[in-house]
């Protein structure tokens, strides 16, 4: 990612140090101190945050559910985390599963999204795990 101050200073054009790009939502999808460090940053319609990059070359993404909730996360370092959420009793409860958990769940257990796949169970790592219909 090349520097904006490199390419303001290229067609000469005068700024000040933090250099940022902000969206038409308010968002910083550009930053870059004086130091040289800098971000971007890409959001979706709702404000939310499906990419990082940054200067040191960290790279993260994520995405979100209908409802906000994020469904998936990943980086360069190789982390990644699915996630489900369903309603017990009026408190939310979170589960997060590991990214082949969530492999495994669109390639075995529903292959065809039109599917029920309530009340089937999984066994992963030696834990199973009980799906619920949302």
């Amino acid at each position: 990612m090349k520097k904006l101050s490199e390419t303001l200073k290229e067609l000469g054009i005068k700024f000040t140090f933090p250099v940022e790009i902000v969206d038409d939502n308010g968002n910083v999808t550009y930053y870059e101190d004086s130091n040289g460090w800098r971000r971007k940053c890409e959001f979706d319609g709702n404000g939310r945050q499906t990419y990082y990059e940054d200067s040191n070359k960290f790279w993260s993404k994520r995405e979100y559910d209908t409802n906000g909730h994020q469904t998936y996360f990943e980086d360069n370092n190789g982390y990644k985390r699915g996630t489900s959420r369903r309603q017990t009793g009026g408190c939310g409860v979170k589960s997060e599963f590991v990214n082949e958990f969530m492999n495994i769940w669109k390639r075995h257990m529903c292959p065809a999204f039109d599917q029920s796949c309530g009340g089937k169970v999984i066994e992963v790592d030696g834990k199973k795990y009980k799906l619920t219909e949302l």
